[in-house]
């Protein structure tokens, strides 16, 4: 009895890392401000868009003058890093996979965010 309940939970596992692995393989990659890269005024970049979770944004952008930051919307409105539970990003080739619903980045060096290098994705 035991054994077939190991294995019920073996098919189980093995069932959602197929569905969780064609997910992602159906994944979109988007360049955030496309030639451009991330930089100034990126805001209306995702205008015209369909965004599902699961597909990648890649930010590209010089790391001496920029980094990505993922906030909440309030973060995001305010160009706020505080409370502190956001998570940043200083590559300069940064991907990073999108959760369903809102998404939102800025870049937290002093004036950037507010200078319009900030972007808000919602995936369905």
């Amino acid at each position: 009895m035991v054994m077939g309940r190991g294995s019920a939970t073996v098919v189980l596992v093995a069932f959602v890392l197929v569905v969780l692995s064609s997910e992602w393989a159906d994944a979109a990659t988007y360049t955030v401000g496309d030639n451009r890269g991330w930089t100034f005024n990126v805001a209306g970049w995702s205008r015209g868009k369909t965004f599902r979770a699961g597909d990648i944004l890649v930010f590209n952008y010089t790391s001496a003058a920029h980094n990505v930051v993922a906030v909440n919307k309030v973060g995001y409105q305010k160009c706020s890093t505080t409370p502190g539970n956001a998570k940043v990003f200083q590559t300069g080739k940064d991907s990073i996979r999108l959760a369903r619903g809102q998404n939102f980045f800025i870049c937290n060096i002093p004036g950037h965010c507010q200078s319009g290098m900030k972007v808000a994705i919602t995936a369905t």
